[in-house]
Parts: structure tokens; sequence; C-alpha cells
């Protein structure tokens, strides 16, 4: 995983950078296993993220047709351009993953890959499922987050992640990674998960962002049963919150942690948050 631009020119390889959360994974044979989750084949092509000093890059490069590697940090793009200078196939893209539109650089469908910085691993994640999405993502990420991925309702790691990416697409943890397969080590243990996006996913494409933030909305106060936070969220009266429920067959003593995607999408409201919509609306999607 790698953070913020640096000056070029001095090192094969600068030394990472803690502040900006670079922590090199340098374990061969998990970098193999990484590659081997995706089972690619040579007519595909791969989209890395933060391909870093280019470990497992070359893993990946030994597998696909193309390859495509985005990393923000200035020298160790340079670093990678200069590798693989010779080889036509491979792309090495210098720039922020989250500016980058995934779909239109890989020009086709595409396999994506990465070992993504901690820190902003939620808004690469659903930058990486907007349409056209990859047809499968293998990932690193931190234990904890792959562990709220995967999470089912009434469980501890339940939360808003774990909807809006089970609304989208199959998630698996594969394996863990202990912290010394880094250099540096980490201070959390990491988990590498495949996300397959599903082919019939629960929330239409026009209704993705809302969707999302409505469940943001309603975790922000999960402790609460439904009536109180679709009335807040929602901004209807009781009444209408009482009625919506009903006809959703959700209970009105329900709370956020217990409700699946389904649920929430049956509930979302008929205009953005903070429009407060008529009370009583029907959600836009069962219009």
């Amino acid at each position: 995983m790698t953070g913020r631009r640096r000056r070029s020119g001095a090192a094969s390889h600068p030394p990472p950078r803690k502040r900006l959360g670079q922590h090199f994974l340098t374990d061969p044979r998990i970098l193999a296993r990484i590659a081997d989750a995706l089972a690619l084949t040579l007519d595909e092509t791969v989209v890395e993220i933060g391909p870093g000093r280019g470990a497992l890059t070359e893993q990946l490069r030994q597998r696909a047709g193309r390859l495509i590697a985005i990393e923000l940090d200035r020298a160790l793009a340079a670093a990678l351009r200069e590798r693989y200078a010779a080889d036509p196939a491979v792309t090495i893209v210098e720039g922020d993953v989250l500016d980058v539109d995934l779909g239109a650089l890989a020009g086709g469908a595409y396999v994506l890959a990465g070992n993504v910085p901690y820190y902003i691993t939620t808004p690469i994640v659903f930058h990486a499922l907007r349409p056209p999405r990859p047809s499968r993502a293998v990932l690193l990420v931190q234990r904890e987050v792959a562990d709220r991925m995967i999470a089912a309702p009434r469980s501890e790691a339940y939360g808003a992640l774990s909807v809006n990416l089970q609304a989208l697409a199959r998630v698996e943890i594969l394996f863990g990674v202990a912290a010394g397969a880094f250099h540096p080590p980490p201070t959390v243990e990491s988990a590498v998960v495949r996300i397959t996006p599903l082919a019939d996913p629960v929330v239409p494409p026009p209704l993705e962002t809302r969707f999302r933030e409505f469940v943001q909305a309603c975790f922000g106060l999960r402790r609460k049963q439904m009536r109180r936070v679709l009335r807040t969220v929602a901004g209807v009266d009781a009444e209408a919150a009482e009625d919506v429920l009903r006809a959703a067959g959700i209970p009105p003593s329900a709370r956020p942690e217990e409700l699946a995607g389904r649920d929430f999408l049956a509930l979302l409201p008929a205009r953005p948050h903070g429009d407060s919509p008529k009370a009583g609306s029907p959600p836009e999607h069962a219009r």
C-alpha cells in the first residue's frame, strides 16, 4: 500500500513513508497466493491499485495478458516505469486511484487487485465498484475491515459497510496475513478478500449513492428502533414511519443492525436525505 508522493531519484527503493500508510508486502508465498486467487487468464486485463515496489506486480504480469498499475508515489511510479519500459503490455499510471475512472482506463472487462492503503480502504472499494465493475477483485485489507465486509445481521461486526458492500457483491475472506509479512510491519493483522460483483445487485445503479448515504445515516442511530430511525433520517412523522415499516414487513421495534440490504432498500425515502419528503410518501423504487 502506498501513500502520497515523494521526490524521485535518490534510491531505487525509497524508504517507506509511515505517515502515509506505506507497508510493503514482501512474503513471496503470500504474493503468489494473492495472484493465484484472481485465477487470471492470459487474455485478461488486470488493474493493480498501489503497486508500490512492484512485488505483486511481477506476479500479476506473469499471469495476465495486460497489466495497468496505478501508483500515487512519484518515485515508486518512476521506478516501475523504468522496470517495464520494454514491456508494451504494462502501463504505469501515476495518480490517485480515487481520481481514476477504472473502467475507462481498462477500456473493457478487467480484474482488480491491490494492497490498498488501510486508511482509505472503504472509499477505494466503493470507487472500484462503480459501474462498469471489475469481474472480480482480490484485495489485501485490514483484518477488522475484512470481518466487517462479510458480517451478517445481528453480529457485532455488522454495519453500514457490510450492508452496502453485500448489496453489490459477494465477499469472501480467503486467508489472513500476519504483520511480519510486511516491511515495515503494520500494527494490525491483515486479510485477503475476494469481491465478486453480483449479476443482479440488490440496489439498482441509479440508487446506489442514495442507498449508501441512507444506510450510513441509519447506522448512525444503530441502537435506536427503526420507528425512531426512520423519523430522523427520512424526515417523516411517526404515523408515516409506522406505515412505511408496516408496508415493508419490518417491525417498528427492529434496529438497523437487524436489517438486510433489501430491507433498507424497501425503506429508502422518495427523496434524498435532507429534502424533507412528504409524510407517508412511498419509497421511490416502489412507485
